[in-house]
């Protein structure tokens, strides 16, 4: 029996069987040294040899870094095309096509009550490990505490968060309100006259709005949209006065909207100009996660190679840089870490409800 048979006998990895292979090949040149004539020089032969192993070496370690799908990845959209949601999941589907390109990333869209149609469905999908859906906290703790959607916390199943943006204030470039200030007297002259719009009801937006409020003692009026996307036209048109939004919406359309105030520990640098409300006297620093969850119909061994994947995908550098441009925080919180997050998440979540009168 040769020695890579023996290696391939007892179960050896990738790179036992090169070395068995580069040892039978050895064996084999030392064995035709009486025809050297006949064949290449020995040293000659042996650096084509290893060579070559190299570079099987090289494409087995790629290949088990990147755990790669072996058909198409469905990746489900709770909210319509043009927000924060769906700008992550191109990047991802960018990042995922160069790393393992014999697959497409498909993204699907089914909006609705602020993400509540797409994850009250998504147990009905295959859980065959390709099939992903977009998911958000805090909104997936608040939607079922206020009763009006058909899915509950313990319904999801989170594989993988992948980033955090934090709450922004902002206004059309063209508003007369220059500043928070001004934002702060103008609510406090007219109560109720301010119409602030924001992603969906009993989400990151809507807590952010009755953060605002309560903090400030102020009086504005939310208008929930299906998603940012949704929200765009409506505050570049006037129709609605300011959106409580994030950060990477206002990097992102920096041309025609202005951040009166963000809810970080420190000014962002893409945004030098812009204060936080902890400059502004309020110690505020919060804003929604995003992810990916599955069906739970999905083996737990499926679960664990996506959330290595997008681990994969947060790494790279093409990734953080497209991140960074466009104002998300990455995070890095996979299916290992999972229980304790969520236990956390839920618990400080669950006490903003109460304030926001959806839990008692």
């Amino acid at each position: 029996m040769s020695s890579v048979e023996r290696a391939r006998k007892y179960g050896a990895d990738g790179e036992t069987l090169i070395q068995a292979w580069i040892g039978s090949m050895s064996m084999d040149v030392r064995a035709s040294r009486g025809v050297e004539s006949a064949i290449e020089p020995r040293s000659d032969q042996m650096n084509r040899l290893s060579l070559a192993a190299l570079g099987l070496l090289v494409v087995a370690a790629t290949a088990s870094a990147q755990p790669c799908p072996d058909k198409n990845v469905m990746y489900w959209q709770a909210f319509p095309p043009g927000g924060e949601s769906d700008l992550s999941a191109r990047h991802q589907q960018l990042v995922l096509k160069r790393k393992c390109p014999a697959i497409d990333t498909i993204v699907q869209y089914k909006p609705g009550a602020g993400g509540g149609v797409m994850w009250s469905q998504m147990n009905s999908l295959p859980g065959d490990g390709v099939n992903i859906v977009g998911i958000n906290l805090p909104h997936m703790v608040f939607q079922p505490l206020e009763g009006q959607v058909q899915y509950k916390i313990e319904d999801i199943t989170p594989v993988f968060w992948f980033h955090y943006t934090p709450d922004a204030l902002v206004v059309r470039e063209a508003s007369p309100i220059r500043s928070f200030q001004d934002f702060i007297r103008i609510a406090k002259e007219t109560p109720g006259k301010l119409n602030l719009g924001g992603s969906g009801l009993n989400s990151a937006n809507h807590a952010a709005h009755e953060r605002l409020n309560g903090s400030f003692n102020v009086k504005t009026t939310y208008v929930p949209f299906k998603g940012t996307g949704d929200m765009v036209n409506a505050l570049l048109g006037g129709h609605i006065d300011a959106a409580m939004s994030y950060n990477a919406f206002a990097i992102n359309n920096k041309s025609t909207v202005r951040a009166l105030a963000v809810a970080m520990d420190k000014r962002h640098p893409l945004m030098p100009d812009v204060p936080t409300f902890r400059e502004l006297g309020i110690d505020w620093i919060d804003g929604a996660y995003r992810g990916i969850g599955m069906p739970k119909s999905t083996p737990p061994e499926a679960r664990k190679r996506m959330s290595d994947l997008w681990a994969v995908l947060n790494d790279d550098a093409e990734m953080k840089e497209l991140a960074a441009k466009s104002g998300f925080e990455l995070v890095n919180v996979g299916v290992d870490q999972m229980d304790a997050f969520m236990k956390d998440r839920i618990r400080i979540y669950t006490d903003v409800a109460k304030r926001m009168g959806l839990a008692k």
